[in-house]
């Protein structure tokens, strides 16, 4: 049971990007201060917590109301995964602004989403939603989950010596890591998802 929940929490700190959001942070906030900068990571923590929650419990409904089939839709989150991951390794995943942003408007959007919760996340913690059954199970999943969140964006509050320590090609280099390792959990994720519609174990062996 405990490699099952640290399973759980190695992919969704992965999932979260936390090199390639660092390096979005630290262009976004140039010329904050300390404490602005502290403010809006503060920020984006809770709007990331707040959205996996919500994403996470509407999963059941979502693909209730749609019709949609749990591996259907773990074949595509897989596909989103892997084109986030070819992106990441290639270096060219992009938010969708750069520009001059206010304070307030950077933490939910885009830094929060979709710079953290990107398609592929979304779609990951519907489909985790989904798998998990049981109350108490539910709850523990969800707490492994906010812990990555944690875990992952408290980077955010030492972006700055990170930077300093490893420099912006050392994060770019972690990116393009965490950009492998995101493909193979897409690749295994499309696979289960195969093999769910076909109804074979394509696993045994």
């Amino acid at each position: 049971m405990f490699n099952e929940y640290l399973s759980i929490y190695l992919k969704f700190f992965f999932l979260m990007t936390p090199f390639f959001v660092v390096s979005k942070f630290l262009s976004l906030t140039q010329g904050y201060s300390l404490s602005q900068k502290r403010k809006v990571a503060s920020k984006v923590l809770i709007s990331v917590i707040l959205i996996s929650i919500v994403l996470f419990f509407g999963g059941p409904t979502i693909f209730s109301l749609f019709g949609i089939t749990l591996n259907s839709f773990r074949v595509g989150t897989g596909i989103l995964l892997m084109l986030s991951a070819v992106n990441l390794v290639q270096g060219n995943k992009k938010s969708n602004s750069e520009k001059e942003i206010q304070e307030e408007d950077i933490a939910v959007v885009p830094l929060a989403m979709p710079v953290v919760i990107g398609p592929a996340t979304t779609g990951y913690l519907l489909v985790m939603g989904v798998e998990t059954s049981g109350l108490v199970d539910r709850i523990v999943t969800l707490g492994v989950l906010i812990l990555a969140v944690i875990c992952a964006m408290l980077f955010l509050f030492v972006a700055g010596s990170i930077e300093k320590l490893i420099g912006k090609q050392g994060i770019a280099i972690l990116s393009k890591i965490t950009g492998l390792v995101l493909s193979a959990m897409a690749a295994q994720m499309i696979l289960t998802g195969i093999a769910g519609v076909l109804q074979i174990d394509i696993f045994s062996a």
